[in-house]
Order: structure tokens, then sequence, then C-alpha cells
């Protein structure tokens, strides 16, 4: 048993089935298999931008099929079609998620594409890191990804296009109205989302 993060070998590749079996404080992520340990305690604007972010999506998608998850959440990514704990390599905890097809969520968090992910940047995301997620994301179907970067006061905002490849739309600043192309009736003043 795995009962603190030393244990782990960090030149190895896991799966979800060994994820399940570690019991410590520690928050990570598994990125095709390769773990990547989370920032221990995120900035007060990091978790103000959430918080503020998961309110507002909450409040607006809170009578309909959709549901909001704010981190942490695990995210399991399988790349093939097969779903055993075993096969999935990928497991990611996302700032905030949108979930819409209820038969992915379970007691262990969700297991497929979320509709809409939104990370939130943090001064210990690596660019490698963001690229990685980028291309997962990108791969496993996320139809709508928002990187909001808390001390610029801004949104890069990528859409899945028919081919399954992200398009970016044009950023959108602190001031502006965010509106959502998968939910149609989801719009984000950034005024009250870059307040600290």
């Amino acid at each position: 048993m795995i009962t603190s993060f030393d244990q782990l070998d960090l030149t190895k590749q896991y799966t979800y089935a060994d994820y399940l079996k570690w019991q410590f404080k520690e928050r990570l992520e598994l990125i095709k298999g390769h773990i990547y340990e989370m920032s221990p305690a995120p900035s007060s604007q990091h978790q103000t931008a959430v918080m503020n972010i998961s309110g507002m999506i909450w409040t607006q998608l809170k009578d309909t099929r959709c549901r909001v998850f704010p981190a942490p959440f695990d995210v399991r990514l399988p790349i093939t079609d097969k779903k055993s704990n075993q096969e999935i390599t990928t497991v990611l905890q996302p700032d905030i998620c949108v979930i819409c097809d209820l038969g992915k969520i379970d007691d262990r968090g969700c297991l497929g594409a979320p509709d809409l992910v939104i990370e939130v940047l943090s001064p210990g995301n690596t660019s490698s890191e963001m690229s990685q997620k980028f291309t997962i994301y990108e791969e496993s179907g996320v139809r709508e990804y928002w990187i909001v970067y808390p001390e610029y006061g801004h949104v890069n905002i990528f859409l899945l296009n028919e081919l399954g490849k992200f398009v970016g739309q044009h950023p959108k600043i602190n001031g502006e109205i965010l509106q959502s192309a998968v939910f149609p009736g989801l719009s984000i003043d950034l005024s009250e989302v870059f307040v600290y």
C-alpha cells in the first residue's frame, strides 16, 4: 500500500487502478500514466476566479440536466474504447467542469469527457503541463475549453470542431461578457470574475 508520495517512482507509468490504491494527502494528476503533482495551495486570485465562475455557471445551469463540479473532482479520460480501471492512464482534476451526460458521473467522479472544461492558471502551472492537457482534452472530445489567466484578467477559449480539433476563439478580457458556444444560455460577466 502506498501511503506517502515519496514512495512513488516518478519515472514509472501508472494506471487509474494504481491511483485508487494511493492513500496520501498530496493532490496529483495522471497524464498518460505519468504523475504530475499539483500545487499545494492555490492563490486567493485563483480561488476567487474559480468560485466566481462556478457560482455563475451553477446559477445559470441549475435547472438543466447539466452539472458543474469544481476541483477536486477526478475526470478519468480513457483514450481507448475500453473502460476498465486498468486501461485508464489519465486522471485530471480540472478547476471546473460541466457534464451534461449524467451517465458519465459516478461516485468516483466523471468517466469520459466533460462538455466544458475550465482551467484557471496558477504560477505553478508549467507550459509543458498545459500543452499536454490541451492535447488530452482535444483527443478525449471536450467540446469547449477555457483557460483563465487571473493575473492578466483574460480568458482563452477553444471550441472542438467537426474534425475533433480545438479552434481558438477571440480571447475575452476583464469587463467583457464571455458567451459559451456549447451552452447558448450561459454567459459570464468577466468583470464579476476578476474581483480581487
